[in-house]
């Protein structure tokens, strides 16, 4: 024998397979990943006891100030991340919720990212001492410039390594140093002719090079709306499209004199 609902049980009672879809939803791992600011490098200096440039067949200059690439760091491609992680990082200036696909290629194991982003950075590295020596004409055939940078994959360091071997080669051109003495970080990709490319997270490492006490950041042009979403205070933006550019921008900076770009 069936009792009659009285509307109150048979609302409670229809509620109950919303509450368990509700509940599966907030648990459910989703195809996103959460990014947040990660470490910086001084490529002027030394990383884990070793130096970032090493130069040969030219004498290198003692630098001031520090030039220092930025990263992200992201939950792992096997990481599950739920509603609850999207809506916590959602109103987070120091997250991010980016597509999974966006920061690991689809498909892809734990090891085949790494292998990857190591040979990524490979590239990136040679390509920035190309630019910089084709920069600075020089000949790679007389000068050897060696990068070592550890746990970091990639090709977004491309033109701080490149201005790195700028300062450590040339400076400013004039006896002093291209930095002014100052922390100055940023990101960008390079190409062998010293064009800047565009790379993603810009505005955590807007987060992670003021953190880490720069007070200018380079960024690529095309991303200058994304790094002033969430500027530190005390961060000055300079948008660069090539390496002559940025090192141009750089001398502008540390003279006090000429035309500092701006967003």
């Amino acid at each position: 024998m069936l009792s009659r609902l009285t509307r109150p049980q048979a609302v409670a009672v229809c509620a109950l397979p919303v509450v368990a879809l509700l509940a599966t939803a907030v648990f459910a791992p989703l195809p996103f990943s959460v990014a947040q600011p990660g470490m910086t490098a001084n490529v002027l200096g030394e990383n884990q006891g070793d130096p970032v440039i090493t130069i040969t067949g030219a004498t290198a200059r003692e630098t001031r100030g520090q030039l220092r690439m930025t990263t992200i760091v992201a939950t792992g491609p096997d990481a599950d991340v739920d509603l609850g992680d999207v809506l916590d990082s959602w109103f987070r200036t120091d997250r991010a919720v980016m597509p999974r696909d966006s920061v690991y290629p689809s498909g892809d194991t734990v090891r085949e990212i790494e292998e990857y982003n190591a040979e990524e950075m490979k590239k990136s590295q040679d390509t920035a001492v190309e630019a910089a020596l084709n920069h600075l004409g020089k000949d790679p055939g007389d000068v050897k410039v060696t990068l070592k940078l550890a746990d970091v994959g990639g090709p977004s360091a491309g033109l701080l390594f490149s201005l790195g071997i700028v300062d450590k080669l040339n400076g400013d051109g004039s006896g002093g140093d291209l930095t002014g003495g100052r922390v100055i970080a940023g990101t960008g990709t390079i190409d062998a002719g010293g064009k800047v490319g565009a790379v993603g997270g810009v505005a955590l490492k807007t987060q992670a090079a003021r953190r880490d006490g720069a007070t200018v950041f380079l960024v690529p042009r095309a991303e200058c709306s994304d790094a002033e979403s969430e500027l530190p205070k005390g961060l000055r933006l300079i948008p660069v499209t090539t390496l002559k550019g940025a090192v141009s921008a750089l001398v502008a900076l540390e003279k006090g004199e000429g035309s500092v770009p701006s967003c």
